[in-house]
């Protein structure tokens, strides 16, 4: 048996639509905050969500709009929409700001482009370098060094937060793109010299204790920040880490480097530098000698293991532990001990 329907009144039809319109809107805000939500998770931030390429993400943000437009004066906007991946660190607008101040410009135009351009590849990283795959220790930057023509370094140091070459922090991490990752930073990272590596990694303290003492005839810092193209520069130095400055001061059986008279302490910073010369691992052969700052020579020689040593003018060896730490007025080398003239 059927029966035939009963059309539903008018009024109940029309309750029937409100409430059907409610739950469309429900179900579309639910919708859309799913989406915001897993991009959230992803980028582990709260500031900034996934929408594009790098170029789109910086475009997007109001407090990279001075990125923004120094991508464009240079052409890296077109770069970065490319495939990748890449690694950016964004500089904020009080970064750029203080940047401007601090080389006493007033604008990006006041920036030649093709610095520009450099200063700005040394925020790139090729990669996709979140934030909890980072440990403290050396990359390259897509900048170019003017002692070299190659990549230059950069040091990330994870001991407290993220902190690059030891003026930049990231304040907003992982912010996911289509073709990479943009860390937002509260500094513009300038190109480096010698120096600037000296200081940024903790590894060299003991080392900036001595190049600093106050009664130093010789100002190391301001030698090792001599630009390249500017004779004495480039600089290739070899590096002693903290633990080559204690064994040093064991061996001379003193308890301090203030033990160590101005003289001494001078010709001994000074063997640990050759000028004139960028040397990089490439072209560095076995027997190579090298002529120091101090006026002594150093040989340079492979173990039997292949990796590199240092001979000094007592025999003493020193192992290089880490290579081609490059700045733009020259290249360090991490050695292991401290060796004497």
């Amino acid at each position: 048996m059927f029966f035939l329907a009963r059309p539903l009144p008018k009024v109940v039809l029309k309750h029937l639509k409100t409430i059907m319109k409610k739950q469309i809107q429900i179900l579309a805000i639910a919708l859309i905050s799913i989406f915001v939500i897993s991009c959230d998770d992803d980028n582990d931030n709260d500031n900034l969500c996934c929408a594009g390429t790098i170029t789109d993400i910086a475009s997007q943000q109001e407090s990279l709009t001075t990125l923004v437009s120094a991508l464009q004066a240079t052409g890296l906007d077109a770069a970065l929409t490319g495939d990748g991946p890449y690694t950016v660190l964004a500089p904020t607008n009080d970064a750029f700001d203080a940047f401007l101040a601090s080389i006493n410009a007033t604008s990006l135009d006041d920036i030649p482009v093709d610095l520009l351009t450099n200063v700005l590849l040394n925020h790139v990283i090729v990669g996709d370098l979140e934030s909890n795959s980072l440990s403290s220790g050396y990359a390259n930057t897509q900048a170019i060094s003017d002692a070299s023509n190659t990549n230059m370094s950069i040091y990330i140091n994870t001991d407290n937060g993220v902190n690059f070459n030891g003026v930049s922090n990231v304040i907003t991490a992982d912010v996911a793109a289509t073709n990479g990752v943009v860390h937002v930073v509260d500094a513009v990272i300038g190109l480096p010299s010698i120096v600037t590596f000296a200081l940024a990694d903790p590894n060299f303290e003991v080392l900036v204790q001595a190049l600093t003492r106050e009664d130093l005839t010789q100002d190391f810092v301001g030698l090792l920040s001599i630009p390249a193209g500017s004779p004495p520069s480039p600089f290739t130095v070899f590096a002693p880490i903290n633990s080559g400055f204690v064994n040093l001061l064991t061996e001379l059986g003193i308890s301090s480097l203030n033990d160590i008279d101005e003289p001494t302490l001078s010709s001994v910073l000074s063997y640990h530098v050759v000028v004139g010369i960028n040397q990089g691992s490439v072209t560095l052969s076995g027997g190579s000698e090298f002529t120091t700052a101090q006026g002594g020579s150093i040989l340079f020689n492979f173990n039997d293991n292949g990796a590199g040593i240092l001979t000094d003018n007592n025999d003493r060896t020193s192992n290089i532990i880490l290579l081609d730490v490059q700045a733009n007025n020259g290249i360090i080398h991490a050695i292991d001990t401290v060796v004497l003239p």
